[in-house]
């Protein structure tokens, strides 16, 4: 897996991301091959980069299965952005029709259980807010499931992560979207959307609604009482909001915005485990971080052994996944890849993941991508698909 620049890609090539429109509609699913008009159009809508399963346009690798079955998701994203423009326009919405989402979404999750989080969809601009939305909403039921909470209470769980943000209606849309550093003042403005949203969802006809504006206005408290808008510690923060502000700043990390890059898995995992102490119930965050991909399936990086790709990342293992060994210490391809749990190696085997830089001229010097060594077949063949450096 490689992440491009449009002006890199080529026709044949499979996203591995998922990308919505301004509106929330989906542009671009997960496991389409890219065609001229595809790329033509990310161009235009000036997206900075997309993950595709392979360089070779010649070898079509599916993405891994994700944790909600596509269409789930983007029925949601559809659901959510109906559910803010009705709230924006009439100050009232539809409860009835998220809940149908959320019952969807558990559904999905439910039984879905041995797939992991791997690789996060692209949201251009005002589109954002609703499929990240949707997206804290898979996470926070996903951790919500591993924490053993019932069917129930993942639906409400489920509702807080499709509600979490709807206080946002109340920051105007340049504040939003704005590319760089925001102001004093701008940074006041979005500190106020917790509570904004707390404001909206009590007025809710709803036997949930306390609970939905709980978490709502304390996403974004942390444990230490170093969060905002009320610096609320502790226990004092329900169990449900300690979940959502873990699924919530996972999600902002590997997202693309206008002022960032997303994050790597690895890099994320870092940032939340080890430089936020204080932040996050740890207990949850090592829950959370046991079913998602910290190395996804298709990272290429350096071992102890060689140079590795990733083939299989196994719950409760994901510091250490499968791989296949594919080159020495120095970069020389084996003649027999081979496989390796590195469950069973030393903690340290993995030296670093490698970027898009490095890799593509790993695939000029090799004349090979990685990611062919996925395939079973072509691996015992050993008829890898050569790549020219004029298709890099």
């Amino acid at each position: 897996m490689i992440r491009l620049k449009p002006n890199q890609l080529k026709t044949g090539m499979v996203t591995a991301q998922s990308i919505f429109n301004e509106k929330g509609a989906p542009f671009l699913v997960r496991g389409t091959p890219l065609t001229d008009r595809y790329i033509y159009r990310l161009r235009q809508l000036s997206v900075p980069e997309l993950h595709v399963t392979s360089l070779s346009s010649n070898f079509q690798l599916q993405p891994p299965p994700d944790i909600v079955e596509e269409r789930t998701r983007v029925q949601a994203v559809d659901n959510v952005a109906e559910t803010f423009h009705e709230a924006e326009e009439n100050g009232r919405f539809d409860m009835t029709r998220l809940e149908k989402c959320a019952d969807f979404l558990v559904r999905d999750i439910m039984a879905k259980k041995k797939n992991l989080v791997q690789i996060t969809d692209i949201r251009l601009h005002d589109s954002y807010t609703f499929s990240h939305s949707v997206n804290v909403a898979v996470l926070s039921t996903m951790l919500g499931d591993l924490c053993g909470y019932s069917k129930r209470k993942l639906q409400i769980i489920t509702l807080g992560g499709l509600l979490h943000d709807i206080g946002k209606l109340a920051v105007p849309t340049p504040i939003l979207n704005k590319s760089g550093s925001l102001t004093a003042g701008e940074f006041k403005i979005i500190r106020r959307h917790p509570s904004e949203g707390r404001k909206i969802l009590k007025e809710l006809n709803s036997p949930i609604a306390s609970i939905l504006a709980i978490i709502a206005v304390q996403h974004h408290e942390h444990l230490d009482g170093s969060g905002y808008p009320y610096h609320v510690r502790g226990k004092s923060i329900h169990p449900y909001s300690r979940i959502t502000a873990i699924a919530d700043v996972y999600d902002a990390l590997t997202s693309v915005r206008p002022y960032k890059r997303a994050y790597k898995p690895n890099v994320v995992y870092r940032m939340m485990m080890q430089n936020s102490p204080g932040h996050f119930d740890m207990d949850r965050l090592r829950l959370f971080f046991d079913n998602v991909a910290i190395y996804p399936v298709g990272t290429v990086m350096k071992t102890q052994l060689g140079y590795a790709i990733v083939k299989k990342v196994v719950f409760g293992h994901t510091l250490a996944p499968v791989v296949i060994v594919f080159a020495d210490k120095n970069g020389n391809l084996l003649k027999k890849p081979f496989g390796v749990n590195l469950a069973h190696c030393r903690r340290d085997v993995i030296q670093y993941v490698m970027d898009d830089v490095e890799l593509l001229n790993f695939i000029r010097h090799t004349g090979i991508d990685p990611a062919v060594f996925l395939d079973d077949d072509l691996r015992a063949m050993k008829d890898y698909p050569r790549i020219g450096k004029h298709e890099i």
